[in-house]
């Protein structure tokens, strides 16, 4: 055997040994457009090292970051949205809904239960993007007003992460009807002096910010977030006007006056304990303090 046939056989033999690349490695940031490295991604809790965009987490993700290890208790399953209207686009509602719960593995664009915060137990909900892009139908609005419930019997504060773009179009009516619900339950909590905590992720809009998303005793916020009720476009076509520069971001809503703080979410949790802390009364931590007024 000539050296060329041997040099062949060897070049052979390296592409037959070469090893696929997983394609889940990297991400762009959708803000600066930086190739970012997943296992970096995860260590940094998912905030572009670059610009500090903050990328979207899962529900897990937000439920692990904000609880104590082994304290989540999911709570009020078993609740699946209906299709009263019998509607129908391109696909019915019906079919969205068996099509969602496949691809996500979730009942609803919601989940509810109970844990603990730095030894506080708490009620919390954790909205999910990924069903149906976090709208609220009649499903998500009964999680949160059982869940709400929850926290009024057992005198334990309530915290909602808000990821959502607004209220299910599909539910019509129904859909807008749980902005009252929820809000009317939230207004029991108040009587009451039980806290409840609003957190704002990117996106939050419609009928979600202008209910319960809008109604914390504290209302804090990731940076960069977009928190609004209608879309900046449709603004500004309605009233013909330009609007400012980062408006409905929630540096813009801090600025004035329509949140209480941006908290970096490597911080969140910590911050998010302290705002508890400060609530609860330290001889009983089942007894808040009264509300902001």
């Amino acid at each position: 055997m000539s050296w060329i046939d041997q040099a062949k056989k060897g070049i052979r033999a390296i592409t037959a040994e070469k090893k696929e690349i997983p394609d889940n490695l990297w991400s762009k940031c959708p803000a600066c457009a930086d190739v970012l490295y997943h296992r970096e991604l995860a260590r940094n809790l998912w905030v572009c090292g670059n610009c500090n965009h903050h990328l979207r987490l899962t529900t897990e993700q937000y439920r692990d970051l904000l609880c104590d290890p082994g304290t989540w208790r999911e709570t009020h399953t078993g609740i699946i949205s209906m299709d009263p209207l019998g509607f129908k686009d391109s696909k019915s509602y019906e079919e969205r809904i068996r099509a969602t719960l496949k691809k996500t593995g979730r009942e609803d664009a919601i989940v509810v239960g109970g844990a603990e915060i730095d030894g506080l137990p708490v009620q919390l909900g954790i909205m999910d993007f990924e069903f149906m892009g976090g709208s609220m139908g009649s499903v998500v609005g009964e999680k949160i007003a059982r869940m709400l419930l929850d926290a009024l019997r057992e005198r334990q504060a309530a915290i909602i992460v808000s990821r959502s773009g607004g209220a299910r179009m599909q539910e019509s009516l129904l859909s807008l009807m749980q902005m009252a619900k929820t809000s009317a339950v939230l207004s029991r909590l108040r009587e009451q002096g039980i806290p409840f905590v609003s957190i704002l992720t990117n996106p939050t809009t419609g009928g979600v910010t202008a209910s319960y998303a809008s109604l914390g005793d504290v209302n804090i916020a990731e940076p960069k977030a977009l928190i609004g009720f209608a879309g900046p476009r449709v603004i500004e076509q309605t009233i013909n006007s330009e609007l400012p520069e980062g408006f409905q971001s929630s540096e813009f809503l801090l600025e004035h006056g329509m949140i209480d703080m941006i908290v970096p979410r490597k911080e969140l949790r910590a911050r998010l304990a302290a705002v508890l802390h400060w609530f609860v009364d330290d001889r009983d931590v089942s007894v808040p303090r009264a509300g902001l007024g």
